[in-house]
Parts: structure tokens; C-alpha cells; sequence
């Protein structure tokens, strides 16, 4: 929810009779947040919006695994340790976006998966349970969707909020995305914003850095299957009509892609805390962003992280390029899980080398996350065994 959009056909006024060149009513649908309290969007169909019917035979596509529920009383927690997960051994198996996403961290507030897709969707989705954010850390491609296309490429932020139908059509080339599922809605950080919504001159980026959807109109891809994710379940749809046959729509809940590099980090005489670095606001966690940058100029300043003991958070870190100054043993696609409870920072070595650099360049996103995190078996399978003992100097 950056700011308001109007694109296509809309009338004067909201829920007035709206009709086309031919006389025809067309269908207002209206995309909420919070009950009817929140941000909206209202879409104007040529056809009625709501005609789904069940359909559980899926026509040939797989149905993804759900992510993995919350229990109704938690189990016990395996040991607590520092881990490392080594996401690129996990295989790309060519699959459509929807099907290609394997869940590896969560709590009720976020999954964070890694989705290796190979092909293009071949139905509309819907995620019925929260915002997804994506970031592409290798790969490009279309996202299309009711309110309208969107490209998206290699370091890029994209944000598909719930409710939106899409689907996506990844580029002929290798693609591997990080995938945090925001159960409890995504946003940026309103720090950021003025009194009228405005980012603030002083935010860490601006209204240009966002990239909007782009509108041409009715769309009939020949596709009438709808999967909607509600629940950590995935149910199938028909609809007799095509589910794109938005003629214009206005409102704040839209699709967006924004650069990660796009993202201008404070800097202090001394090293900062993480929240600096503080990029979606997400219920439970907050999403931050690393990215080349100077450091720290007091003349006696300790560039590196600090240990600290976060008792209320644990931190999440995946890492996509440059050099990483506090870890060792890390490289693009790492996954890094450092739990509250036991104090965690630099490797032994980088805490004393990094006096004196002036600049880092490297490129990461790490969470913040309140909740307790669970691994997923498919995590635990790519886990490093010897990452926690790589702490002892």
C-alpha cells in the first residue's frame, strides 16, 4: 500500500452504475483490508466476479503441499543452536510458480520458503491467508494480474498482496526466489510516512523506486481455473468467465516490484542498530535489507555487528552476494537462523579485522521475527552440521 492508483474505466463515484460501450452493466468488486476499515481497491468486471464453482479434480497441475499449519499446542522445540541452512542444494525441479515452493521456516506469523520455479503458471491464484513478498534473487519475469502486468527482475522486491488474482511467467533463464508469506499483512514502515500517507523525505526510499502494475485492459488467456490458498489449504475453482476481464479499477492494494539496491541505508559515527535497516513492517517481524553502503566513521569505530542478545526476536539472514562481514562459511542462497534465548555475532576474527573498513558491499535480506521459528523437514535437510561450533574461536 504505496499510494492510490487509477487505471482504465472507473466512474465518477464509488457503487454507481457503471456501464460499457454497449450498454452493459459492469461488476464492481471491492478488494478490502481490515473488515471495511482499511486500505482498498475497487475493480470494475465485465463479468460477475463471484461465479466460481468447487472443482477438486485440478485439470492435470499438481496441488502444492500446504505450508505447514500451526499445531494446536506447540511441540517441543529441537535443541536451540545457531543453524545454517544451504538453500541451493535444494533441487530445482522445473515446476510452475505455484507448485515450486518449499517451505522452510514459520511461525504464525511468516513462511519463509525458497521457490525454484521452472515454467509458467497454468492457473490463477489467489493467497487467501496473507501478502506475499518475494525477492528474486535470481531470475526475472511477468507477473500478470487482474489490475494489470508486472515486470520484475534479479535483486527486485515483489510484493502480491492477498486476494490478488495472478499469475506469474518466469523468464526462459534460472530463476531461485526467497518467499516470505506475511500472514498478518505487509507494509512499509510507518516511521515513513507524513501525516497524509506521503513517504517522508528522510524514508529510505521514495514513491519513484516502486514499480506499479501496467493496464491494457479486458485479458481472456483462455484459462477459467482458480486456486485459492485459505487456511494452509489449497482450493480449486472454475469460473465461467475470465477471471481478467477488469475494465479499470482505483485504490491503495496493488502488486508492486522495487529494487532492493533502491533502498538508502542510514549511516552513523558508530555502528547502528539493525532496525536502520528496517524495509516491510510485517505483523510479528520486521523485513530489512543490506546492501552496499560506507560504514561507520567515528576514528574508533567497530564496524562489525556487536553481540547482542535479542531475548524477544529471532533472526533470520539470507544471503545474496558481496562479502559478508561478520559470518564465515556463508555464500549466496545461505540461510542463517540465530534464535532468542542465546547471544549470537560475528565469527571469531571479524569483530578485530573489521576496525579501520570503510565500505561493505554486500546484499542480503534478513527478518526479524517475535514468534518462535520452526524448521521444516526439507530445512533440516540442507541444514550445515558444523555451523554452531564455527562460533567457538
Amino acid at each position: 500500500m504505496i499510494d492510490r492508483m487509477q487505471l482504465g474505466e472507473v466512474p465518477g463515484k464509488h457503487h454507481v452504475a457503471s456501464r460499457g460501450p454497449d450498454g452493459r452493466l459492469r461488476w464492481e468488486e471491492c478488494l478490502t483490508r481490515q473488515g471495511f476499515d482499511g486500505p482498498y481497491t475497487i475493480l470494475h468486471h465485465q463479468h460477475r466476479p463471484h461465479e466460481q464453482v468447487a472443482d477438486d479434480i485440478h485439470h492435470g497441475w499438481t496441488v502444492p503441499a500446504a505450508a505447514p499449519p500451526a499445531p494446536a499446542s506447540p511441540p517441543a522445540f529441537p535443541a536451540l543452536r545457531k543453524r545454517h541452512y544451504r538453500t541451493r542444494e535444494l533441487a530445482a525441479r522445473g515446476l510452475p510458480p505455484i507448485d515450486a515452493r518449499t517451505p522452510l521456516l514459520w511461525n504464525d506469523d511468516v513462511v519463509i520458503s525458497v521457490v525454484t520455479p521452472g515454467t509458467a503458471d497454468p492457473v490463477y491464484f489467489s493467497n487467501g491467508d496473507g501478502d506475499d513478498l518475494y525477492f528474486i534473487a535470481e531470475g526475472g519475469g511477468l507477473l500478470r494480474t487482474v489490475l494489470g502486468d508486472l515486470r520484475f527482475g534479479g535483486e527486485d522486491y515483489l510484493c502480491v498482496p492477498r486476494g490478488i488474482v495472478h499469475r506469474f511467467l518466469p523468464d526462459p533463464i534460472p530463476q531461485r526466489w526467497l518467499s516470505i508469506e506475511a500472514l498478518g499483512g505487509l507494509g512499509l514502515p510507518k516511521q515513513f510516512r507524513n501525516d497524509v500517507g506521503q513517504l517522508r523525505m528522510d524514508a529510505p526510499f521514495n514513491h519513484r523506486d516502486f514499480r506499479r502494475p501496467e493496464f491494457q485492459g479486458p485479458l481472456d488467456e483462455g484459462l477459467r481455473s482458480l486456486l485459492v490458498k485459505r487456511g494452509g489449504a489449497f482450493h480449486g475453482f472454475r469460473q465461467p468467465a475470465p477471471p481478467l476481464d477488469v475494465t479499470g479499477w482505483d485504490g491503495t492494494v496493488w502488486p508492486f516490484a522495487v529494487p532492493i539496491l533502491a533502498f538508502q541505508t542510514r549511516v552513523g559515527q558508530v555502528h547502528l542498530p539493525p532496525t536502520v535497516h528496517g524495509t516491510f513492517a510485517a505483523r510479528g517481524a520486521l523485513i530489512c535489507s543490506f546492501v552496499p553502503r560506507p560504514l561507520d566513521f567515528h576514528e574508533d569505530a567497530v564496524p562489525c555487528p556487536y553481540p547482542h542478545s535479542s531475548v524477544d526476536v529471532d533472526e533470520v539472514i539470507f544471503y545474496q552476494r558481496g562479502e559478508f562481514t561478520s559470518r564465515k562459511g556463508v555464500g549466496p542462497g545461505s540461510i542463517s537462523l540465530h534464535p532468542a534465548g542465546i547471544p549470537h555475532g560475528p565469527h571469531p576474527g571479524s569483530y578485530e579485522r573489521s576496525i579501520g573498513a570503510t565500505a561493505t558491499n554486500e546484499v542480503a535480506v534478513m527478518l526479524d521475527c517475535f514468534g518462535p521459528l520452526r524448521a521444516t523437514e526439507a530445512a533440516r535437510g540442507v541444514e550445515d552440521a558444523g555451523y554452531e561450533a564455527s562460533f567457538v574461536g
